[in-house]
């Protein structure tokens, strides 16, 4: 019976060393995710650890991908990302994006698409972007969006009032712009590309909803509705002056605060990583986010927001699962130890138990020597 508890002991031991070492690396990714989920660059590098390291072909077949579609800046974002973790890339593929992305970069395509923001209001890169910006700078772009918003909401019609709100809060940024003399120049730029992905359909969903919430807050609609009745973008001086009436500077700060922190992704990544940005955002904390992981992590952004989605900014859902893993593994820790200690009590038992019946062993032995001696006997 004694052999058998220690037996039984030794057996826990075995048992919850095997399940520890299942667990325990399980466990520590979980400890390091959580640890770093309000660290949008740690907790990327940690998720792309466990991405990559199930395969190797992810990023090749990624810059395959983006080549086909003809977006070189991504297909170059991937490249950078291999490069920093080390992960060979065949010649002819690197040979293939490096064209690419000449081409992209050439004088032509940049003109091109510059004369395009400046006319469309729409950018997608950054050349569009210049050509936008330009267009908004010179009050012809937002004015444009505000005339023809507010007229729809004059006569009733559908209304992206989100437009309406970013096109006010864009000249009221711009008369601030000149008078600093460019100083307010970003948060214009960060502004004007939130329009664009709202106009292209690139703005997510939730922060699309929270910036119309706050476009409304900015705007004065029945001061902006008589502003635009008579507004013309022949007459941009007249037209700026009645819409600015109708804007609630006060009221713009949060809206201001998202243009900065697109204009700090824009930086990093360019005009197509704040896109990406902007279209995985569920709120402005979001965006925020992309633009601490852009700063951290450069080029490399844009290939980890294609990878990663949303998840590179901060832990969606799986939290409980991952406390799971740390719970597991402290039971399974507690349960070695318990077995631990249950194998030294009961060893510590029989070999005092042992020691006690050889002692008493002896004793009786002299006893009976004793007994047995020629001067007991006499």
């Amino acid at each position: 019976m004694k052999w058998l508890r220690i037996s039984t002991a030794l057996t826990g031991i075995a048992a919850c060393g095997f399940m520890l070492a299942q667990v325990a690396p399980h466990a520590r990714e979980a400890g390091a995710i959580l640890a770093a989920q309000d660290d949008p660059a740690a907790l990327s590098e940690i998720k792309l650890d466990a991405l990559l390291r199930h395969n190797d072909r992810l990023i090749q077949d990624n810059i395959e991908v983006a080549l086909a579609s003809g977006d070189a800046d991504l297909a170059d974002s991937f490249v950078a990302l291999a490069r920093d973790r080390n992960i060979a890339l065949p010649d002819d593929l690197l040979s293939r994006v490096g064209d690419a992305v000449k081409a992209e970069n050439s004088t032509s395509h940049f003109a091109k698409r510059f004369a395009t923001g400046l006319v469309t209001g729409n950018a997608d890169d950054v050349a569009s972007l210049s050509g936008t910006v330009a267009g908004d700078l010179f009050v012809i772009g937002d004015i444009r969006d505000v005339v023809r918003e507010g007229k729809h909401l004059a006569m009733g019609e559908e209304t992206d009032r989100l437009v309406l709100g970013l096109a006010a809060a864009g000249l009221a940024v711009t008369a601030v712009t000149y008078v600093s003399v460019g100083g307010a120049a970003p948060v214009r730029a960060g502004l004007t590309l939130v329009k664009d992905a709202r106009k292209v359909g690139r703005l997510g969903e939730g922060l699309a909803a929270w910036a119309g919430r706050s476009a409304r807050e900015v705007v004065d609609t029945p001061m902006l509705q008589n502003a635009v009745a008579s507004g013309s973008v022949l007459r941009p001086g007249q037209t700026l002056s009645a819409i600015k009436a109708a804007f609630r500077a006060e009221k713009a700060g949060a809206l201001v605060r998202l243009g900065k922190d697109v204009t700090r992704v824009v930086e990093k990544t360019g005009t197509r990583g704040a896109m990406d940005s902007l279209r995985i955002a569920e709120g402005p904390k979001d965006v925020a986010r992309a633009a601490r992981l852009a700063e951290a992590q450069g080029g490399k952004t844009r290939a980890i927001l294609k990878l990663l989605g949303r998840g590179a900014l901060l832990l969606i859902g799986g939290a409980f699962n991952l406390a799971l893993w740390l719970f597991g593994a402290a039971l399974t820790l507690l349960g070695l130890l318990f077995s631990i200690k249950a194998t030294t009590e009961r060893l510590t038992q029989a070999w005092c138990d042992r020691r006690r019946a050889r002692r008493l062993r002896q004793a009786r032995i002299a006893a009976e020597a004793v007994l047995a001696s020629p001067a007991v006997t006499a």
